[in-house]
């Protein structure tokens, strides 16, 4: 995108360089990266960041209306509904995907999420890449808004924390040391002072949650919650000593209803210059060319569940169609220099938090993924190099 440091960064990269990224990564915290690290960031220009940083803001603007509250109303499967529902969302991600339109590089909507994504990984891993290639001026930076290290920090503790003490908060996760984002929530710790803790630890008394800390019994005021219905539902096998259905004395972060409020069952309601079509299953118009479309469930997470060769006859076979979208396919752009010839593709994640008090939710940072497969999933990548996880950055 920023055609003169790619070049110089391609330029100055080796392998040592790139190991001593790894090392960085993987040994900070007390658990490592359980998936791919990109070779490389990307390098945003001043245009397609003013254009991304817009689609962005236009599409939160839309899920702050009447009219989105209406088609949001009953997004919450019945029986999975949480008491106590915040009046907004603590965190928003509105992923694009990179395309190429006429010329120029585009973004366009694939997901959205009322859900926290990886805010403590990417500032270490910004870190990391600044300590890396030391060819990357200083003045780039993965924030939005001016936003600096400090001040992104102390968005996240307003959000995360508020005015409880960060020991009356915990990290909720579904065996938290098992998961592929594991590392996320190890700079969480360091950062934020708040423990990751199993869904299966917590203790309760009455209306009260309680953990472990240190061989005493702490109460729990918030939840940054971490757990994904999708996998709790999945595991039978887990003996929760409450539900979340339960009306309990805590403040969740990230209320679970906002996960099924902003998710993919937002999309057919979305229409901006940089959304694509998207319907119901049982919604699909006859016009339509299902060719054209990709198949999704709408809570699933991490890809799972995901057809890119939709028909119509799977449609007809569907147990639960209005639990399903059809979105428009995209055409991700090749647009990645590497060193070994061959172009990566990326998508990126805009990233937002929204304290408890404040009007406005506020853009922070981003999330890239990178891919030379025909998905974006590490599956259609083995063995293949500049792609993963990575991070978009841009002149501040």
């Amino acid at each position: 995108m920023h055609p003169e440091l790619r070049a110089r960064f391609n330029a100055d990269f080796t392998p040592d360089k790139y190991a001593a990224l790894g090392r960085c990564v993987n040994e900070t915290e007390k658990w490592p990266a359980d998936f791919r690290i990109s070779e490389t960031p990307i390098f945003l220009t001043r245009d397609f960041t003013d254009e991304v940083t817009r689609a962005a803001k236009e599409i939160v603007d839309a899920m702050r209306t009447q009219e989105f509250a209406t088609h949001a109303a009953a997004a919450v499967p019945k029986g999975l509904e949480v008491p106590n529902e915040a009046a907004h969302p603590s965190f928003l991600v509105v992923d694009f995907a990179i395309c190429a339109e006429d010329d120029r590089l585009v973004p366009r909507l694939i997901e959205l999420q009322a859900f926290p994504s990886l805010f403590g990984f990417q500032l270490l891993l910004l870190g990391c890449i600044r300590k890396a290639y030391p060819v990357i001026p200083r003045n780039w930076t993965s924030s939005f808004g001016g936003i600096k290290d400090e001040a992104y920090l102390d968005l996240l503790r307003r959000t995360i924390i508020a005015d409880s003490a960060s020991e009356n908060v915990v990290l909720l996760e579904i065996e938290p040391e098992k998961q592929k984002t594991r590392i996320d929530f190890a700079a969480t710790e360091t950062l934020l002072g708040i423990r990751p803790v199993c869904a299966t630890k917590i203790k309760k008394r009455q209306r009260q949650l309680f953990y472990d800390r240190d061989g005493r019994d702490v109460r729990i005021e918030r939840i940054y919650n971490r757990v994904i219905f999708d996998e709790l539902i999945r595991r039978p096998d887990l003996n929760l000593p409450f539900r979340f259905q339960d009306d309990l004395d805590v403040t969740w972060v990230g209320h679970p209803n906002w996960y099924f409020r902003i998710s993919k069952h937002s999309l057919p309601f979305l229409e901006t210059e940089h959304t694509s079509p998207a319907f119901f299953a049982d919604n699909f118009p006859v016009s339509e060319n299902i060719n054209d479309y990709v198949l999704k469930p709408l809570y699933s997470f991490a890809g799972h569940g995901v057809d890119m060769e939709p028909t119509r006859q799977k449609i007809a076979t569907l147990e639960n169609p209005h639990e399903w979208i059809l979105q428009k396919k995209v055409d991700y752009a090749p647009f990645v220099a590497t060193i070994d010839g061959q172009k990566s593709k990326a998508e990126i994640r805009m990233m937002f938090v929204w304290p408890d008090n404040d009007r406005d939710p506020t853009l922070v940072n981003n999330l890239v993924r990178m891919s030379q497969g025909k998905m974006m999933g590490v599956d259609f990548n083995i063995e293949k190099t500049w792609v993963g996880a990575s991070i978009a950055l841009r002149e501040g």
